[in-house]
């Protein structure tokens, strides 16, 4: 018997990627709770979908729900989760709600305040790769940032290995598709600003960056991001750039620390040295793409981290979230 999930915000960009992927997951039965009128997607005549059911405790319970995706604001986010969790069901907020830690920390890089400061506290931030063991016995997940995985997938085996020379800093010149933004309109991602042109925003204090410091340990000052918009509809392209620390001294031993971290995990692809990743090959897939390039007279190198921004950058980490939560394969659906 399939297990009810609902997805709160399914008429955004990463509900509706849930929404695919959870309608093909062989263990979850989708619902779909109506939070807030909104316009809706259009549909086929005769195509009823999953069902849905307007969200509140009393139907949450009903409904027998095991865990609620929410993909929604992280205003949303804050207001939703305490009566869910209340009622006993397990919450993957795909919102930076909860990713930060500290009231503090949240204050800063949102400019809003907390106003859940003991949830925030709780929350488990979701990166299966690195914080695996502790999901399933927490109640509240926090979904990772987009281009967050993309660089921490990259960068922390590396600085758990010695192998950067943190001196020099490291500079992460990111790229993503435009429904990175969303899908409300806004005059920044209409067709006659984006189509044509390439800009970059939030330069040196983006929101997503304490989340590539708290999980990889790095200080701010060693650590330079720019985010930029590609005229394209999805993924996420991370160019990062670091000196090697003396020890290494070729591709292959940047390699080996991945393999070891990375051997026998299901969404990272590891390409051998000097060959690249692209976007065409992680769209509409659950895989984090990782590629090298190294200078051994200069000691700098080069990674390169692909992802698909709604999928592994949000539905399919959420899912591979629900799945460790919930008791399923890791890769259920995803593959």
């Amino acid at each position: 018997m399939a297990t009810p999930v609902g997805i709160v915000g399914f008429r955004g960009y990463s509900g509706a990627e849930l929404v695919e992927i959870l309608a093909r997951h062989p263990h979850v039965e989708p619902v779909l709770l109506e939070h807030r009128d909104a316009e809706d997607r259009p549909r086929p005549l005769g195509n009823s979908g999953p069902r849905r059911i307007p969200l509140t405790p009393e139907n949450a319970r009903a409904e027998g729900l095991a865990a609620v995706l929410l993909a929604t604001p992280p205003d949303a986010s804050m207001e939703l989760a305490p009566s869910l969790l209340d009622a006993g069901i397990k919450v993957i907020d795909l919102s930076g709600a909860f990713r930060l830690g500290t009231v503090e920390n949240y204050q800063r890089w949102y400019k809003e305040p907390h106003t859940q400061p003991e949830l925030l506290a709780e929350a488990v931030y979701g990166l299966p790769e690195f914080c695996r063991s502790r999901i399933p016995g927490t109640r509240l997940i926090s979904n990772p940032g987009c281009y967050p995985t993309a660089a921490n997938l990259a960068i922390k085996p590396l600085i758990d290995a010695g192998a950067i020379d943190r001196q020099h800093g490291i500079v992460c010149d990111a790229k993503s598709g435009v429904s990175g933004a969303g899908r409300k309109a806004t005059l920044k991602t209409s067709f006659c600003e984006v189509a044509g042109n390439f800009s970059a925003y939030s330069i040196l204090e983006h929101r997503h960056v304490p989340e590539v410091l708290r999980v990889s340990g790095l200080d701010e000052a060693e650590f330079s991001f720019a985010a930029q918009l590609i005229p394209i509809p999805r993924g996420i392209l991370e160019t990062i750039y670091f000196r090697a620390a003396e020890s290494i001294v070729s591709a292959g031993d940047l390699l080996a620390i991945y393999q070891a971290r990375y051997g026998e995990e299901p969404f990272v692809r590891l390409y051998a040295p000097g060959q690249i990743p692209d976007l065409a090959r992680v769209n509409h897939r659950n895989f984090c793409d990782l590629g090298i390039k190294f200078d051994p007279a200069t000691h700098r190198v080069v990674v390169v981290s692909a992802i698909d921004n709604l999928v592994k950058g949000a539905a399919g980490q959420a899912v591979q979230n629900l799945n460790l939560a919930l008791g399923f394969p890791e890769t259920c659906g995803l593959l």
